[in-house]
């Protein structure tokens, strides 16, 4: 047997197992999650699912992900995320989604710390990407320096800040990474200055208004599928 059959014998071994098939699937949504919410998904005890995924680790299909004490598990990549959805197709069985648990107004738009997160910045963020306005290290690129400051955004003083400039921060309720750093303070003090958003009195959930979906979507090109509803002011 050659080295790339005993590869690919690894991989299958590693995937062939139901409760590996289970938290893999879990993250099929892209998203990331810590290993308790993987062994609650797999029904499993948490010791069992830290095997796992130490196991699915090893094969590099699914990859460690370190938010400060924080630590969660996403699928190593495209190919994976690939594999498992042709595997889907060959088992006949789709298999479900995980949804997050968070109140509806917490997961449309909120702070944190002192940023946008929620869906809200997941979308901000990817377009900033998308625009190339952001390059792959979070440095703001020609193009970025222009139309951001064209909207206001304050550059200069947030390179002064004496802080990260600007890197991806994951998102508590999607799993995905929403614009931390200096440059997104600026974002959010751009946004509430605007009227874009407006804070709730007791909560870290932000509202968007009217004038904030017709406008955060003319300067970012935001798609109006994913945009929180608007609150009227």
């Amino acid at each position: 047997m050659n080295d790339a059959n005993r590869a690919v014998a690894a991989i299958a071994a590693a995937i062939g197992e139901p409760s590996r098939a289970c938290i893999l699937y879990s993250l099929l949504d892209g998203r990331a999650r810590s290993a308790t919410e993987l062994a609650a998904a797999a029904e499993i005890a948490a010791s069992t699912a830290s095997a796992h995924l130490n196991r699915l680790t090893r094969a590099r299909l699914v990859k460690l992900q370190t938010e400060g004490r924080h630590r969660y598990y996403r699928l190593a990549g495209a190919d994976a995320a690939r594999a498992l959805e042709r595997l889907s197709v060959l088992a006949g069985a789709p298999h479900p989604r995980s949804a997050a648990r968070a109140p509806d107004r917490l997961r449309a738009a909120r702070t944190c710390y002192d940023h946008i997160a929620g869906i809200l910045g997941v979308a901000l963020h990817d377009r900033l990407r998308r625009l190339e306005w952001l390059n792959s290290r979070y440095a703001v690129t020609a193009k970025g320096e222009l139309a951001l400051e064209k909207l206001g955004v304050d550059l200069a003083r947030a390179r002064r800040a004496r802080r990260r400039f600007a890197f991806a921060c994951l998102d508590w309720t999607e799993r995905r990474s929403h614009l931390a750093g200096a440059l997104g303070w600026e974002l959010l003090q751009l946004a509430l200055a605007r009227s874009w958003l407006v804070r709730d009195a007791d909560s870290r959930a932000l509202a968007l208004t009217p004038r904030g979906r017709r406008e955060m979507q003319a300067c970012f090109g935001l798609d109006p599928q994913i945009l929180p509803v608007p609150v009227s002011m």
